[in-house]
Parts: C-alpha cells; structure tokens; sequence
C-alpha cells in the first residue's frame, strides 16, 4: 500500500464502511486546495484492529479517520493526544510520524459546534440545551458543547447510570443535569441534539413532544442525504423552527481533520451542497 511519489495516502477506517462519503469529502476538500493527497475507505477487521492499523503505518499510511466500532479502540493505541481527544475519550483522527509514533485528535464536536454555528447560525451560548442519549457520540461532542457556554444542558438517557457517568466525566467542564426521558416536563428547550443511534433503525427515542416549542432548534447527529432522519422528522411534525440533519457536521469534522493533517483549512459550503444534490 505503498503511496504514489510525491502524494500522501490517507483512509477513514471502520467496519462497515462502504457506506462512508470521507473518501469523497477529503477528494473535493483536495481538489479545491490544491493537495496532492490520496484517500480511501478500508475496512479493517473488528477483532484485530491494532495489528491491521500498524501494518497500514508501516505501509506508509500519513494519517486516518476512525469511526465506529474503533474509536475508543484507536484512542488507547496513542501516543500523543489533543486535549479535545483526553475529553472525548476517543479520537476520530490520527497523524502518523515517520517513527511510527501515533498521534490522536476529536473533531467531531468541533464540527456540530462549527455546523451549528457558522452553517446554520444557530447560538449555542446562553441557550437551554436537551442532549438525547449517553454513548460514544455524545461523549465526544459534549466538551465544544460546554465550551460554548450554553445556560444549561440536560442530558436524557434511558440507563440513567450511564447519563450520571457521563456528566460526572465533564463536571469539572461544565454544569449537566441527567433526567430520564419521562422526568423532562413541559418546559421546552432552545436546541435539542439527537445523539442516540435510534435513528440508524429509523426510530425515534421516546421524548416527550413538550420539549419542543415554537422556537426549538432540533438537529439529529446522523444524516440521509436522500431524505429526512427520522428524528428530523418527528421534530417538524411537532412544529419545531427548525430540524436538521447531521450531514454539516460530517463535512466539518473532516475539514478540521483535513486541518490538522496538511494545514490548510478547506471550504466546507460547496461540498455540503454537492452532497445534498444541490
């Protein structure tokens, strides 16, 4: 898997992965900057990650993406971490040393603050925040999401031992309050965040329709650039002012990783168009 000369090779690394559109992000982030880079999708075994990632080092491999299942995984094989990472607890981007050395970065909350921000102009600061779910996902965005200062977030979970871990995790970051999907009232939100995978099954997580009123922001983590997530969905139907998918954030953390391995920051708004159709 040796690169052509001249051109650093690079992959997003899961299983499954064929599904993944990095290798086409990194391809339009490329062309438009000018780096000669290659990018590719590979599937590596769930059982022997570790020696599957040092034999593509070793190969001469610059740098990857990780998603699921080997976040956490790859996180532990560093030997060097962002600070965004050490919160996170998982990375979603490593830079490869010619001595082999493996460094870790999170951009993953980076890139729902940067979505929601910059794209899509939705003020996280002061705001009252619903965050739906306790895993990976969620984990690895809480820290931007504290760092912008919100009025309040409340995490709602359906193994509420995991939600009080989590928040426990971040105490020293932020304030979080945990509730379970049937303690949250009547008392609607400002902005409420998907993070749980009930979308990937086309479901929905049992929150209760109060928690959106007529100025409620709603945005789902994972994205279907063929038509509205589940939970996108459902809020529109509650008549929440807006709903959104998680395909800006996407494009995003893949910019910031694109950032970090050639140093140069790509513009993100005509790849989210080319994705959506547009």
């Amino acid at each position: 898997m040796k690169p052509a000369a001249g051109v650093d090779r690079y992959a997003v690394l899961g299983n499954p992965i064929a599904h993944s559109l990095s290798p086409q992000i990194h391809a339009r982030f490329a062309a438009a900057s000018g780096q000669a880079i290659e990018y590719v999708a590979l599937e590596l075994p769930r059982d022997d990650f570790t020696a599957a990632l040092r034999a593509l080092i070793h190969d001469g491999l610059a740098g990857a993406n990780v998603t699921a299942p080997f976040k956490q995984e790859a996180w532990a094989l560093c030997d060097s971490r962002s600070e965004r990472a050490e919160l996170a607890g998982a990375v979603n981007t490593l830079v490869f040393a010619a001595d082999g050395a493996i460094a870790g970065d999170n951009t993953d909350g980076f890139g729902l603050v940067r979505d929601l921000r910059d794209n899509l102009g939705v003020e996280l600061v002061r705001r009252n925040i619903l965050v739906l779910g306790a895993g990976g996902a969620v984990r690895g965005v809480l820290g931007p999401i504290l760092a912008e200062a919100p009025a309040g977030i409340v995490i709602a979970n359906r193994t509420l031992a995991r939600a009080r871990a989590l928040a426990e995790d971040f105490a020293e970051t932020g304030q979080i309050r945990v509730l379970a999907y049937k303690e949250l009232g009547e008392q609607p939100f400002d902005l409420v965040i998907n993070g749980t995978a009930a979308g990937l099954a086309d479901e929905i997580p049992p929150v209760p329709p109060a928690v959106i009123g007529g100025t409620t922001v709603c945005y789902d983590m994972i994205y279907n650039t063929q038509q509205a997530t589940a939970f996108v969905d459902w809020a529109r139907r509650q008549n929440a002012a807006a709903a959104h998918d998680g395909l800006g954030m996407l494009v995003e953390q893949a910019a910031e990783a694109f950032r970090v391995w050639r140093g140069v920051r790509p513009e993100t708004g005509p790849v989210i168009a080319a994705l959506r159709g547009g």
